[in-house]
């Protein structure tokens, strides 16, 4: 298996990444919980996406664990003096116009790689308001790897990760698993009770899909 594009760190990405974890360290973020160690390959879902800094602030985590995180582009931004960037930055392009959809592209990238850590902003967008879009999930079942849950907290700069979670067949139990996580950490927050509140209306909806079966 291969470990992905070939490209040697050009001066600019090796710039922004030392930048990224001055930022971080400057700002006195700190780490609760580390990623999972001997962990191959993996899907990171991460929330709360509240501002553009939560990205800066992420790397920066993820540097210091010595991960190197992958996420998804626009395949036409891996294009130009910007594609050697982007690789080293860990992009990998999607090509919306192909017949195989972007679940089924990064599945393939799992297959090929040694290693793989993606990270997906879980919620979507910063409009959300606490829910959780399915893709990281769909990801990760057809990849057949694991999901680690990010959980930040910008007042307090601290931001943690879980054990792995294998996702299950059913989305809202797999769900429901990580809202237990996220709300352990951080009890009071109103997203994390939304997220949960999704994972109980999803779960009681496959039990009715279930039943109505029998």
């Amino acid at each position: 298996m291969s470990k992905g594009p070939a490209y040697k760190r050009s001066l600019l990405s090796r710039l922004v990444r030392r930048i990224i974890v001055w930022i971080y360290r400057w700002q006195g973020w700190r780490i609760d919980t580390g990623l999972p160690k001997d962990l191959q390959k993996y899907v990171i879902a991460g929330a709360p996406h509240t501002s553009n800094w939560d990205f800066v602030f992420f790397a920066g985590a993820t540097e210091v664990e010595g991960v190197h995180p992958n996420f998804m582009g626009k395949h036409t931004l891996f294009q130009g003096w910007m594609k050697s960037f982007m690789y080293d930055m860990g992009g990998i392009p999607i090509d919306r116009t192909k017949r195989a959809n972007y679940v089924e592209q990064i599945a393939t990238e799992y297959a090929r790689r040694d290693h793989l850590a993606l990270v997906i902003a879980a919620e979507g967008s910063r409009t959300s308001d606490g829910s959780w879009k399915s893709g990281f999930y769909n990801i990760a079942r057809a990849a057949d790897v694991p999901i680690v849950a990010a959980w930040v907290d910008s007042d307090r700069k601290v931001l943690g990760f879980s054990d792995p979670i294998w996702p299950t067949q059913h989305y809202g139990e797999t769900l429901a698993r990580i809202a237990d996580f996220m709300r352990s950490r951080r009890p009071d927050y109103e997203r994390y009770k939304v997220l949960e509140a999704q994972a109980r209306r999803l779960m009681a909806e496959e039990q009715a899909g279930s039943s109505a079966q029998k």
